[in-house]
């Protein structure tokens, strides 16, 4: 039997993105963020334990713009994935499956990891004494 007559399985060039496949594809690629920024958490650590002129490195470019913007995209991958895996825990437990259910908790994992990562910011800045 030739494989030129059987069908294509749907991939992302036929299915119109929806707003669960593009929270799957943003928990993989969380997932994968979360997993790289590690090594950048490792080398502050590793900087921390070999000497005040190596941390001050780190330390310079986690204060960099470009430092900044990494570590709150860190952040907001980290509270993604946490409430994303929050609701996937209530879906492994057979919660949530309505189809108003799953936009309004797709919605509010958005909403709370958003907000979570500006709330950990201003924390930190207010504690940095920068407002």
């Amino acid at each position: 039997m030739s494989t030129l007559n059987r069908p294509l399985s749907p991939h992302l060039q036929i299915y119109k993105p929806q707003l669960t496949s593009t929270l799957s594809i943003l928990h993989r690629i969380t997932g994968v963020a979360l997993a790289v920024g590690s090594i950048a958490l490792v080398y502050w650590l590793i900087a921390a334990a070999v000497g005040a002129a190596a941390f001050d490195q780190a330390q310079r470019l986690a204060g960099a713009w470009y430092g900044r913007l990494l570590l709150f995209g860190w952040a907001f991958a980290l509270f993604f994935h946490l409430a994303n895996g929050i609701r996937h825990l209530a879906w492994d437990a057979g919660l949530g499956f309505e189809l108003r259910t799953v936009y309004v908790t797709g919605w509010a994992v958005v909403a709370v990891a958003l907000l979570l990562t500006l709330v950990a910011f201003a924390a930190g800045y207010w504690f940095m004494g920068a407002f």
